[in-house]
């Protein structure tokens, strides 16, 4: 092999992190993304690479060395890289973005266990945890950032790995009608996600990619499963989603079938 290689999921925000860092160095195509259809069987010789995984996006090195973990490869690629820093150099700035970064595991995770919910009477309650994680995040950067738009004086190492997220979160807004509340105890993380969703390093997914392309998750099913009575997944390459409707908003109603999703 004589090239850096990713092997990832087209829309993952994992992967697109990792885009997100590139751009931020001008690097955008110093690294292959290979990509890997999640609804056919794995290639044997690709799961070789990580015994007992099926984790996507993993990286392999020129000489056949493998890492996982999108933070771990965004830190490689740093580092491998180093011309044009993306983490920040002074330690301390470097420890508060460190301390950012470990808050958004649980704000994906209420984001997506409130988008792949299928109990209407649990919707309250997954609205509240995901405006918690949103006030947490608020608190932290009134805190460390009150003045500034990004976390320090650009965009940086957290807004590469919360912005894809931010993307993401566009399927609740669709699918379970939800917006930030225009409140005081809001007002910075809601001017940081703006500014991260608009900057032009991180223009890699639209809000229609990823509303028709995540419809099988608003059915409670992900990674190339099938909800019930459909044949394609909504994560397939083909028909492509551009060519796709927009699906319906209804997720607590039946599955939409194959030919009402244009996979058909």
């Amino acid at each position: 092999m004589s090239e850096l290689r990713v092997y990832h999921i087209p829309v993952c925000p994992f992967s697109q992190r990792l885009e997100i860092l590139l751009a931020l160095k001008g690097l955008t195509g110093a690294v292959k993304f290979e990509v890997v259809d999640v609804t056919r069987p794995r290639d044997p010789a690709l799961l070789a690479k990580t015994p007992g995984s099926t984790t996507l996006p993993i990286l392999e090195t020129e000489t056949g060395g493998v890492l996982r973990e999108s933070l771990v490869l965004m830190q490689y690629l740093d580092d491998r890289f180093p011309e044009r820093r993306v983490a920040a150099s002074d330690p301390f700035a470097r420890a508060v973005e460190n301390m950012l970064t470990a808050l958004c595991s649980d704000f994906v995770n209420a984001g997506y266990g409130y988008v792949m919910n299928q109990d209407p009477g649990k919707r309250e309650a997954l609205r509240d945890r995901l405006l918690a994680q949103y006030a947490g995040i608020d608190a932290f950067l009134a805190r460390y950032s009150p003045d500034r738009t990004f976390l320090h004086d650009e965009f940086g190492w957290a807004e590469a790995v919360f912005t894809p997220m931010f993307m993401r979160f566009w399927f609740v807004e669709y699918y379970e009608n939800f917006a930030l509340p225009d409140e005081p105890k809001y007002a910075r993380v809601r001017r940081w996600q703006a500014a991260c969703l608009a900057h032009p390093s991180a223009q890699q997914v639209s809000r229609e990619e990823i509303v028709k392309v995540y419809y099988d998750y608003s059915r409670g099913v992900g990674n190339g499963a099938l909800p019930e009575g459909r044949t394609v997944s909504s994560v397939a390459f083909e028909p492509h989603w551009s060519r796709r409707p927009m699906p319906p908003r209804e997720k607590y109603g039946r599955n939409a079938t194959d030919a009402e999703l244009g996979l058909v």
